[in-house]
């Protein structure tokens, strides 16, 4: 049973994410972030991200003011199951420019990392991981008007599937 806290940073990933998902761990304890890990908790070598990432968007969906991070090798796959879930923004990062990760949460108010960690190494993946949670929402006009269209279309298609 997962325990609901709001203000909480929701961690999950597959047997591909869990080492370096151990390490974010001892990061964020470090830097005096509550975390809880959704799994898994032993490595399984043939688990399947959707199982324990799912948990993740479903929380984000449910707590407004929390976090998730969740890991794959590519980080796609995981990105997509939690963007299956309301009011889950998932920003991808395997690499390259971390302009992506600021703008990610100054323009479009991220609520979920997907890092992968087939393709960062330990460093990229803390720079990234901290810059992630150090930027803040911008609050700009433009992207507010922008974030509740997406809201509009995901409630559009609630209601389309949901017979309304």
């Amino acid at each position: 049973m997962v325990i609901k806290i709001s203000n909480m940073i929701y961690l999950a990933s597959d047997h591909k994410g869990y080492e370096l998902k151990g390490k974010i761990k001892v990061w964020l304890r470090n830097w005096g972030y509550e975390f809880g890990d959704l799994g898994p908790s032993a490595y399984v070598a043939d688990d399947d991200y959707p199982d324990y990432v799912s948990k993740v968007g479903e929380l984000i969906s449910a707590q407004s003011e929390s976090l998730g991070i969740v890991l794959g090798f590519t980080g796609e796959g995981e990105a997509i199951v939690c963007n299956k879930y309301f009011h889950v923004r998932t920003a991808v990062y395997n690499g390259g420019t971390k302009d992506i990760i600021k703008l990610s949460r100054e323009h479009n108010d991220a609520n979920v990392l997907s890092l992968g960690a087939g393709f960062v190494n330990e460093v990229e993946a803390k720079e990234a991981l901290k810059l992630w949670l150090d930027t803040k929402f911008s609050g700009e006009e433009r992207h507010v008007r922008r974030l509740k269209k997406i809201e509009a279309i995901e409630s559009a298609n609630f209601k389309k599937l949901a017979g309304y």
